[in-house]
């Protein structure tokens, strides 16, 4: 009966083998670059004594604010309506839910590519009847060439490194192993980055004959980071 040899296609072992020796490094970067979009809210809202009164001037003021919006053409690359409320406010005092004034709100997102024009779309926004600006949120594009660029630059901080400690033996790389994102194994949800700093304007009343002058938005400086582990054979070393 013969012994068993070897089965090429088994995996190797994690640590290797003296005719293979593995190298395990992670590479990493981090980039700060300029943001692509930024992003604000705007909330739209109406008081009247009655439900109609208070609608009709919620869709009123509703509809200005979206043709100021759409007004700036390709500037605004997104604009999209949220949540939209009305609500009844009873009295304070007296027997019987007796209805007060009603509340009426809507909330409206845009997103702008065109940080010029964001900050005059701003302030007019902010400039008129019972409107609110909150923003702006800066951010990248889930595509932007800015994530590809740290992954690259951690794959290449990662040979680089695999490089130095091969050649501290005296010897050089012969394979890659395994690239593998960090956590990629067991990688839990993804969730939306946080917000950048946030600016906002409280609401203004009627517009003055003399337009606000714009504001000065200073864009926000976006931070990518990328990690990566990497697993590299190299030439058994002659210690």
């Amino acid at each position: 009966m013969t012994a068993p040899t070897a089965d090429a296609s088994q995996p190797a072992v994690p640590y290797g083998t003296p005719d293979a020796p593995r190298i395990a490094v992670r590479g990493e970067a981090r980039l700060e670059v300029d943001p692509e979009i930024a992003r604000i809210g705007i909330t739209v809202a109406a008081r009247g004594r009655d439900r109609r009164s208070a609608l009709d001037d919620l869709t009123r003021r509703n509809a200005g604010v979206l043709d100021l919006v759409k007004s700036y053409g390709d500037a605004v690359e997104r604009l999209e309506t949220g949540a939209f409320s009305i609500t009844p406010e009873l009295t304070k005092h007296g027997r019987g839910e007796r209805v007060r004034t009603y509340h009426g709100t809507v909330h409206v997102t845009a997103e702008l590519t065109d940080f010029t024009a964001l900050g005059e779309l701003t302030t007019r926004l902010a400039d008129l009847e019972l409107t609110r600006v909150d923003g702006p949120w800066w951010a990248l594009r889930p595509d932007s060439p800015a994530h590809r660029e740290a992954r690259k630059k951690a794959v290449r901080e990662a040979v680089q490194r695999a490089r130095e400690y091969a050649e501290a033996l005296g010897t050089t790389l012969s394979a890659l192993v395994e690239l593998a994102d960090i956590g990629a194994e067991n990688a839990p949800p993804l969730y939306p980055q946080a917000p950048g700093r946030a600016r906002s304007a409280a609401y203004g009343g009627a517009a003055e004959n003399a337009p606000a002058a714009p504001l000065d938005l200073e864009p926000q400086r976006q931070r990518v980071h990328a990690q990566i582990n990497a697993r590299f054979t190299m030439v058994p070393p002659e210690l």
